[in-house]
């Protein structure tokens, strides 16, 4: 279906031309002119023609290799060096991108049929990793709880894909241990994503609060010795001020 929607309009447009160029030829023939040599004209002047419009028909193979390959499609969310967005159309010459403000961005098939694409709507799984770092008076055995606990609710977490699930211990920072979280969502869909995120967030939050852990803020101490040097100047100064 999203193939015809690409192909049918191409099709139709081009259709549409050989038409009219046939129809303008019988029309030319049946009033007595002449059309071969207007047609063997057409190969010095398509050399020319060529060479100025070189980008028209770079843009024109870009669209070719973009219907073949099929890097995306109609209705596909995609992300380019030049813009991110929905496809809404794929013209010979350009493919038309809406973005998340609803503006429409109008690219080039030859830019676009060269640049390195992602396409989010063909994700199997959608990642969510981020790390939670925990003050170092922490005991042990409380780590190691919330740890079991994460990974005990993402292992049953109707949405989580089972495939790849990581809650480790992972590194000794400057003010804390961190904690390394590393798992999948079997949706792709950007809203439902953000929801099972926010409940494993939530559930985070309130197993931290129930085992009285605390994470870790960015502080710094700042320890003062009393020194032992005396001002000299200073003792004269109050001597004079005595007297």
């Amino acid at each position: 279906m999203k193939i015809d929607n690409i192909l049918i309009p191409l099709f139709s447009r081009a259709l549409r031309f050989i038409i009219v160029a046939i129809s303008i030829s019988v029309i030319a023939q049946e009033f007595g002119y002449d059309i071969n040599g207007f047609v063997a004209g057409l190969g010095i002047g398509g050399l020319a023609f060529a060479l100025a419009a070189k980008d028209a028909l770079a843009n024109m193979f870009g669209g070719i290799i973009i219907i073949t390959e099929k890097p995306f499609t109609i209705g596909d969310w995609i992300l380019t060096p030049s813009v991110e967005g929905t496809v809404e159309d794929i013209s010979f010459r350009s493919t038309k991108i809406r973005t998340f403000p609803q503006a429409v961005v109008t690219v080039p098939n030859a830019t676009l049929s060269n640049e390195a694409i992602t396409n989010w709507s063909k994700m199997g799984k959608r990642q969510i990793t981020f790390t939670l770092r925990v003050t170092y008076d922490t005991p042990r055995e409380k780590i190691e709880k919330v740890i079991s606990e994460v990974e005990e609710l993402l292992r049953s977490h109707r949405d989580i894909h089972q495939e790849t699930i990581f809650v480790n211990v992972d590194a000794y920072k400057e003010n804390g241990v961190e904690l390394f979280l590393y798992f999948f969502t079997k949706t792709t869909d950007w809203g439902k994503y953000l929801k099972v995120k926010e409940e494993i967030n939530l559930f985070i939050l309130d197993l931290l609060e129930m085992e009285q852990v605390t994470l870790a803020l960015p502080t710094r101490k700042l320890v003062m010795e009393e020194s032992a040097y005396i001002n000299p100047i200073a003792i004269e100064r109050k001597q004079e001020v005595r007297t």
